[in-house]
This record gives C-alpha cells, structure tokens and sequence, in this order.
C-alpha cells in the first residue's frame, strides 16, 4: 500500500508542473492568442530559479526569479504578435527554440552546482494519517496553491467583470473594441500573466519536482501543457483533472520500473507522449465539439480600426 501512496503523490508533483503551465496558456487563449514557446519560456525559468536559488538559498526567491523571467520573454512574444503582427505560431516556435539554445549556453555551469538542503513539507495532523496523509499532506506548498489558482481561475472567468472582458476579447476583439475596451492590452496582460505562469511551473520543476538543472530538462512538458489546454476544452477544473491523469502517466513507468515490468524503458519513457497523441487524435474525431469551446478568434491577429 505504501507504493500506491507514492505513486499518487508522485502523481500530484508531476501533475502539478503540467497544471501550472497549462493555466498560463489557458489564459493566453482565452484573450485569444496561442502561444507554441511554452518550452522555451519554461527552460528559461527553470535556469533563473535554479541559480537564483543556489545564489540566495531561497526557493520562494527562485519561483519569482523563474515568474518574472517567464514574464519578461512572454512581453517580448506578446509585442511582437500583438503590435508588429507577427505570425503567433512561427513566432511561438521561435520563442521555444531561442530559449533552448539560451538556458543550454547560459546554464553550462549551473549543471554541476546544487541546491540547499530541501525542505520537506507536512501537514499537521493530516500529514500524520496512514497512507492518505503520506500521499496527499506531504506536498510542496505549490500543490495547494495550484488548486487554488484553478477555482480562483474559475471565479475570475466567469464571474467578474474582468473575466467577461478577457473572454470577449478572445471571442470578439472587434467587438470588444467598439464597445471600448484596450484590446491589444488587455491581450498583453493575459500574454504576461500567462508567461509568469508558465516560468513559476518551469522553476517548479527544477527547484521541486527534480531538482537539478540539465539542459533540455523540460522534455516536452511544455507541448504536453498546450495539449492539455485542448484536452481540456478550454476549462480550468479540467485543465487540473488533465494534468494528474498526464502525470500519472509519466509516473506509471517508473513505479513499473520498480516492479521489474520487463518492458525496455525506453517504451515506457514514451508512454506520457503517446497518451497525449492518443488523447488529440481522439479529441479531434469530433471538431464541433471543439469549435463550440475554443474562443472564436484563438490565433487571428487584431488590427485596429479595420
């Protein structure tokens, strides 16, 4: 029984880098913009979080560290498609191969340094319950907070002002133009928000769900996050559900692994990235359903005043 609780605690760890992410480019899309540089932005972030960490000794220093790069490369990405039109999916792929090529030349020294002691986390008294408490009250912080982004998220969308506006601008920017509202800055500040967002789950990674830094380290985990987006139609609640079930994938081949499943690792490593194409391929069987929920202007550029 033990093994089942550290498979599900694993589960929420690698779960949560995926969520994390996954609500960044939620909110991108939901103002209308697709961004295909996740990886990139998440790389980067995992580097600054990892050395600032190793530098001050504070995680919470690293996860700003990794926001705010997020943030700043998310700005850059976010003035070139929203003001200079550039096309968002070259732009996007330019952003995901740029910050490969940086975090990999900047990062060559940071692969032999490491973190602080980490700190282990415990709820009291419900850390203490018999396999429950070992599965679901020793987490990092950020799993908590995770899930309480996702009903903030949901209560920010649908049920303010300012969710409605975001949403009507990733629905009609023509017509939340005429009706008055900035658009192309409210799509920047959804671009940033989601950029943060997307460098809060790289730092995650490296500081927590790792934690070491090694070039390319995110492996994909920003592609699994914007399928995940689609996967989930576009709802946060089951952005989160998506993201546990991904990384249960991921940690079902090692628990395997551990069991002497005589299977070639290398099939098992595939395992995550084949459910993605599975879960697509699927989902893709019936694009109504899909149009109904995908915000109606979802990658169209706006021009103002044509």
């Amino acid at each position: 029984m033990e093994s089942y609780a550290l498979l599900l605690a694993s589960t929420l760890n690698a779960g949560t880098v995926l969520a994390i992410a996954s609500l960044g480019l939620l909110i991108n899309e939901k103002s209308g913009i697709v961004n295909l540089g996740a990886e990139g932005l998440m790389l980067c972030a995992a580097l600054a979080g990892f050395v600032t960490v190793v530098h001050t000794g504070s995680d919470w220093i690293g996860f700003l560290a990794g926001m705010g790069v997020g943030a700043v490369l998310a700005a850059i990405f976010g003035v070139l498609v929203i003001w200079l039109n550039t096309n968002q999916y070259a732009t996007g792929l330019a952003l995901t191969l740029f910050g490969a090529g940086l975090s990999s030349f900047a990062g060559v020294n940071a692969v032999q340094a490491t973190l602080p002691e980490r700190h282990h986390y415990v709820v009291p008294l419900l850390g203490n319950i018999p396999l429950i408490g070992p599965a679901l009250f020793r987490q990092h912080p950020l799993v908590y907070v995770t899930i309480a982004l996702v009903f903030g998220l949901i209560w920010f969308l649908y049920r303010t002002r300012a969710g409605l506006v975001l949403r009507s601008v990733g629905e009609s920017p023509e017509s939340a133009h005429a009706l008055g509202y900035p658009v192309r800055r409210i799509r920047l500040m959804a671009v940033v928000a989601g950029g943060a967002l997307c460098g809060l789950s790289g730092a995650y990674l490296s500081l927590v769900y790792t934690p070491l830094w090694v070039p390319g380290m995110v492996a994909g985990k920003g592609w699994i996050a914007l399928a995940l987006t689609t996967f989930a139609t576009w709802r946060p609640a089951r952005v989160l559900l998506g993201a546990y079930l991904f990384g249960g994938v991921t940690m079902l081949q090692f628990y395997l692994q551990s069991k002497g499943v005589a299977v070639p690792s290398q099939f098992l490593g595939m395992t995550p990235y084949l459910a993605t194409i599975v879960v697509l391929a699927l989902i893709s069987r019936n694009p109504a359903w899909i149009r109904i929920n995908m915000p109606a202007s979802l990658g169209k550029p706006f021009y103002p005043g044509s």
